[in-house]
């Protein structure tokens, strides 16, 4: 017996609705959250359309609207089953570091758009400091999320290693 067959489907099912429910909370809409939650709680990472919507008792629907979005964010992949017509719904490789990753670069655009803003409005002006001062929050964010990026692959390479010892 593998310890995937031990698991006991009740309390998984439940962490798949905490968890997901977590996720909702921090803005990632409902169902892509759940989906994203189920897919994590597989050894495999992979789901069809089918074994979703059978695991979570949703329709074919909100299985199609929430993968998309999962896919167009880009933490899962579409791929297509071997020999079949059927696709596969698989979480990416290393998605909350690549999600960060391109968080960061949208801090840069933020930066400039904002430097726009302020130039537009006066620097001088309440509002021109007021987005002044969020633009300095971004950019302190955006200097502060590279280098934790950075610390993240280091402490990752020897997490990895831990693991494999």
């Amino acid at each position: 017996m593998t310890r995937a067959t031990q698991r006991d489907t009740q309390a998984v099912s439940q962490f798949v609705e905490r968890f997901g429910g977590i996720l909702a909370d921090t803005g990632v809409p409902r169902m892509p959250a759940r989906i994203l939650a189920a897919l994590m709680t597989t050894d495999s990472g992979r789901l069809t359309a089918a074994e979703i919507a059978d695991l979570l008792q949703i329709s074919p629907a909100a299985v199609s609207g929430a993968v998309r979005y999962l896919t167009t964010v880009q933490i899962v992949s579409r791929e297509r089953e071997p020999g079949s017509r059927r696709d596969v719904y698989r979480m990416r490789d290393n998605v909350w570091y690549e999600a960060t990753f391109r968080k960061d670069q949208m801090l840069g655009m933020i930066d400039e758009v904002l430097g726009e803003g302020v130039a537009t409005l006066g620097a001088d002006t309440e509002a021109g400091t007021r987005l002044d001062e969020t633009r300095e929050f971004f950019r302190f964010c955006h200097s502060e999320l590279g280098s934790m990026l950075d610390r993240w692959r280091t402490h990752r390479e020897k997490w990895l290693e831990q693991r494999e010892a």
